[in-house]
């Protein structure tokens, strides 16, 4: 008796779970990954990036000036 009674706590306690992790898999979102074209750097990041790049070597002094410039006047 004492082990069915084991058995059937075991088998409830499983459904409980599986219910609950099934909703919660629900509840996450539409499962719609945001694109790039909705999520634009403000200008503030854009020369904050561009300075990062800079300080790293990947761009001159004279085209590091040229895309500030560009993004001032944006």
């Amino acid at each position: 008796m004492k082990s069915a009674l084991s058995r059937a706590v075991l088998v409830a306690t499983s459904g409980v779970i599986g219910c609950l992790l099934s909703s919660c898999a629900w509840s996450i979102g539409d499962g719609k990954e945001p694109t790039n074209a909705t999520i634009k750097p403000t200008r503030g990041q854009e020369l904050i990036d561009l300075k990062k790049a800079r300080d790293q070597g990947a761009l001159t002094e004279d085209e590091y000036q040229a895309q500030k410039k560009s993004i001032l006047q944006k």
